[in-house]
């Protein structure tokens, strides 16, 4: 799927951080279908940052102790409008014939 259509993932700061005083170590995070945590013995840690979907908070908004944070969705968005990201996806999707004019 186009979430970036071809812009660097490396270049927008969206992903997990963990305030660990915060963890009560219920494994949530854990479930995330992209493997952007490891679990330890003192609980999980970001370990593959980018492949952290962007726009997904799902650990966040699961996590029991509240103690996974990310940054402010509104510089994503200042990024996609930029870049004119938005009008590149619907292009990708029209392409890919998931989109009708």
């Amino acid at each position: 799927m186009p979430w970036l259509a071809g812009y660097p993932r490396e270049k927008i700061n969206w992903f997990p951080t963990i305030e660990q005083e915060k963890c009560v170590k219920c494994g949530i995070c854990m479930n995330c279908g992209k493997n952007v945590f490891e679990w330890t013995k003192d609980g999980p840690r970001v370990v593959q940052p980018y492949q952290c979907v962007v726009g997904c908070n799902t650990c966040a908004n699961l996590c029991r102790g509240d103690a996974i944070r990310f940054p402010e969705i509104n510089e994503v968005r200042e990024i996609y409008r930029r870049e004119k990201i938005w009008d590149k996806v619907k292009e990708a999707l029209k392409a890919e014939g998931k989109l009708n004019d």
